[in-house]
């Protein structure tokens, strides 16, 4: 070997299990895909309609430039613009192949000297990507004790911390907002602090969506990276289509970044996620989605407390977080509902320590109703109920 190996993501683990067990791959017609964090991708009720098809020129057919088309950017920074009052340009915009590689970006790029503040409890691939990138971080509180919603006081107070946290948090739903959003934007606005702030399930948001850039008032003088996605609230995992929005200086080192290691974006999906963000067709897939999914979550989280588990969810997101009941670990529950061809997400895979089973999240769990249809409830809470 002349590689250094490197397993796979959290959730993939789960979904080689699910396949080694059922022989089946997760999604497939008759499967329970509640460790899946994808959406629904078909036509919400009260929502616009996916596009079909997608139409491209011969110049649609020559490399993409390396930071984006110049009219998707104009669309993602008209988006912030118009719906959160940001003032940035698309100059301020960087598309990459979905959220993972900005992030990536982001954290390979990070001087030497800076030190990471990520929440304890947390999306899974960030551990990868310390682990990898050998980024030293610091552990801010988020478990049970404080049931998940560490405040602006749990922080560290030095200089040199760049914060990585998702809001919406995946996988809890607990959501930053109004005044508690705007301070921590204020307090990792300062000289020598930075914030990437990945907002991948803006969308899903209760009672609406919310983003830090509603609080950044000259995005050109901090070190705030917001990233997002058409992957989760325009319902388009499969185009692999995300963007950073950042300081005019940090956008042209992405910039520099893809031209040597992405090549750019698919120009293809770039004029699909273009179309999806035409403003009245947005406006209305950002009421759809948080109508429908608002519902989801009340659903659900009714019927796992009738079952026995402890919720800690948040309003934001698409997933349930939750104590499994009778002190069954994550891992355990899976074995049992891979007899029905399910399964959910075991909290230790979120877990920024990787504790491991015995650790605080060995008996929580990510269940994911983003790709249930509404029908689908009745079906999922007797499989759960079958195997608690």
């Amino acid at each position: 070997m002349i590689l250094r190996q490197f397993p796979p993501m959290g959730v993939y683990e789960t979904l080689f299990r699910f396949a080694e067990v059922t022989h089946k791959y997760m999604g497939d017609p008759g499967t329970h895909p509640w460790a899946q964090g994808f959406p629904l991708t078909t036509q919400l009720p009260d929502g616009p309609p996916l596009p079909d098809v997608v139409r491209i020129t011969a110049t649609d057919r020559m490399y993409p430039k390396a930071d984006g088309q110049p009219p998707l950017r104009e669309a993602i920074a008209a988006y912030y613009r118009h719906f959160h009052g940001a003032r940035i340009t698309a100059d301020n915009v960087a598309v990459f192949a979905g959220g993972r590689p900005g992030i990536f970006a982001i954290l390979a790029f990070l001087l030497e000297d800076w030190s990471i503040a990520v929440e304890e409890t947390e999306y899974t691939p960030y551990w990868d990507l310390l682990k990898l990138l050998r980024r030293p971080h610091t552990l801010i509180p988020s478990n049970q004790h404080n049931r998940f919603r560490p405040t602006l006081d749990d922080h560290p107070r030095g200089d040199r911390v760049l914060l990585l946290k998702s809001n919406p948090s995946n996988p809890t739903g607990v959501t930053l907002a109004g005044d508690d959003l705007r301070d921590l934007v204020r307090h990792y606005s300062q000289p020598g602090r930075g914030a990437l702030l990945d907002e991948a399930y803006e969308f899903f948001a209760d009672p609406e969506p919310v983003s830090a850039l509603r609080h950044i008032d000259d995005i050109d003088q901090t070190d705030l990276f917001v990233s997002g996605a058409a992957t989760k609230g325009l319902q388009v995992p499969g185009m692999r289509v995300g963007w950073v929005i950042a300081s005019k200086r940090h956008i042209e080192l992405f910039r520099n970044y893809s031209s040597l290691a992405m090549g750019g974006v698919s120009r293809a999906s770039q004029l699909y996620v273009t179309e999806l963000l035409e403003r009245d067709r947005v406006a209305r897939a950002r009421r759809a989605v948080a109508s429908f999914y608002s519902q989801q979550r009340r659903r659900f989280g009714d019927g796992l407390r009738r079952l026995g588990f402890e919720l800690f969810t948040g309003d934001g997101g698409f997933y349930h977080w939750a104590q499994l009941p009778g002190g069954l670990t994550g891992d355990a529950f899976n074995e049992r509902l891979l007899r029905h061809d399910a399964a959910i997400l075991p909290g230790r895979l979120c877990d920024m320590a990787r504790r491991g089973d015995h650790g605080p999240l060995g008996t929580m769990m990510r269940f994911s109703f983003g790709p249930l249809p509404a029908d689908a409830t009745d079906r999922a809470l007797a499989i759960l109920a079958a195997c608690v």
